[in-house]
């Protein structure tokens, strides 16, 4: 797998295969789901952001030896949750990545230096999952934040010389099992990009009606199952049911003929609101911890037939996948941009005073088996979202719907508005299928993004990050 890295940083991916069984025909396909992450970076400001707490933190160097094609620099340092089966202790517990090492959350709250009031007071890092800790809110989230920066910075000896506590709370990521960073009560899955719409619309209604007018007045979703969302490297089963009849025979019945994968990401809830109290759109943001990439599988063929008048349900309830690590906010301000203009105008508890959407682009590449080279088939970026996430989260209390900590919303597939921005969709597998078997070659598809936005000196900056990768298996 290729890597990018400019002079001003690092970023990276790695492959993982997983083998993903068709009907008659088998297939090895590689899912490149990343976790966003960040690169270390030359001592300057983002152009769109100019404040002198914004050009210290830049110049921040760890004291660790990180490579040049990690994943996660100390501008990044992504929560997630981990067991060291090697260690003394294997339970799960929170932990940030900083170059090829977790960082122990629990560690270093036991020696004393998350010294902050809010976090020193609290057992947040020595649960099971992160969910405690994003209950506690945005003021406690930057505490961590600025205080994990300063343990890992150059400048700063209390980690830095205390041999002991280093072997202790530093662990060699390979040695490290990631699990579901969160407990997740419920996942809502959105379907905010304008231009996957039309694309959806066209494929199923005709390109005469593709979007239905009530989407350019409210963020439209639907709720998805919880129980079976599942971290990178989890086994996904072809879901079977049943699929649209031909002519006067009944239905379809059996394994899923159109298994689709959605390039998403997603949105995890911090503090939640009270039954029946909405949350303003202009403080949404302080209800959202951070993002996750995810593949929501999708059985095109069983959601076809099912759709109506309800919506999707077994076909997609079988599966959804996430990556390990969530993306802070704070993180990924750097790469904050302008949200599309909406027209018509939205109603008022949907108006921001700042609508801004991140500058994250997408990318699928087709990797043929047997050759190191990949190809890419598609480009998207995430600044194509129609719906910002602070929208998709204040129409979904609007009702009074109360969310909780833990909470996922997905941003449904991202598309952009040109052609080569088109994520696959089980027709385009199709096709794929019929140039596979006509061409008797076996093809690894994958997913990849990285992050890009513009430095002060003229260059762009890219950042990548860590895959998420599942096994279909035909049962």
């Amino acid at each position: 797998m290729k890597c990018w890295v400019d002079e001003f940083g690092r970023l990276g991916s790695f492959e993982l295969v997983l083998h993903f069984t068709f009907i008659f025909i088998p297939i090895p396909i590689t899912l490149h789901l990343f976790v966003i992450s960040s690169s270390q970076i030359l001592p300057c400001c983002l152009c769109f952001h100019r404040s002198s707490n914004r050009r210290s933190t830049m110049a921040l160097k760890p004291f660790l030896q990180v490579k040049l094609d990690s994943h996660f620099s100390i501008h990044n340092l992504p929560y997630g949750i981990f067991k060291h089966a090697g260690g003394a202790i294997t339970t799960p517990r929170p932990g940030v990545a900083i170059g090829d090492y977790v960082l122990d959350l629990s560690e270093i709250h036991s020696a004393g230096l998350f010294d902050g009031p809010l976090i020193s007071s609290s057992d947040c890092f020595h649960q099971s999952n992160l969910n405690k800790f994003l209950e506690l809110g945005k003021p406690a989230w930057k505490e961590a934040r600025a205080t994990l920066q300063k343990l890992l910075s150059s400048a700063e000896p209390s980690l830095q010389n205390n041999a002991s506590l280093r072997q202790k709370a530093l662990l060699p990521m390979d040695e490290v099992e990631m699990l579901l960073p969160i407990t997740i009560g419920d996942y809502t899955d959105f379907f905010s990009s304008m231009h996957h719409a039309k694309n959806c619309g066209t494929i199923f209604r005709g390109p005469e009606n593709p979007i239905n007018p009530n989407w350019y007045h409210l963020p439209i979703a639907y709720h998805g199952r919880a129980s079976s969302i599942v971290i990178s490297g989890t086994d996904i089963v072809r879901p079977r049911g049943q699929g649209y009849p031909t002519g006067n025979s009944p239905p379809y019945f059996g394994p899923s003929r159109k298994l689709d994968f959605e390039l998403e990401m997603a949105a995890v809830v911090g503090p939640g609101n009270d039954l029946g109290k909405p949350i303003d759109v202009n403080e949404a943001a302080d209800h959202i911890f951070g993002v996750v990439l995810l593949n929501d599988w999708s059985a095109r063929d069983i959601q076809a037939w099912e759709y109506v008048p309800l919506g999707p349900f077994l076909g997609k309830s079988f599966g959804t996948t996430i990556s390990p690590w969530i993306v802070t906010l704070d993180a990924l301000e750097p790469f904050a941009c302008d949200a599309p203009n909406q027209i018509p105008k939205p109603l008022p508890y949907l108006a921001e005073k700042i609508s801004k959407n991140y500058d994250i682009s997408l990318e699928v590449r087709v990797k043929p088996a047997g050759e190191e080279d990949s190809f890419t088939v598609t480009r998207s970026n995430f600044n194509h979202l129609y719906w910002t996430l602070t929208q998709q989260l204040a129409h979904h209390t609007i009702n009074g719907c109360n969310l909780r900590p833990g909470d996922l919303l997905g941003t449904g597939t991202i598309s952009g508005p040109e052609s080569e921005s088109y994520v696959v969709t089980a027709r385009e597998m199709v096709t794929m299928l019929d140039l596979v078997h006509a061409r008797g070659r076996s093809y690894h598809l994958c997913y990849s993004y990285q992050l890009v936005s513009s430095m002060s000196l003229g260059r762009q900056l890219r950042f990548t990050s860590i895959l998420v990768e599942s096994q279909v298996k035909c049962k």
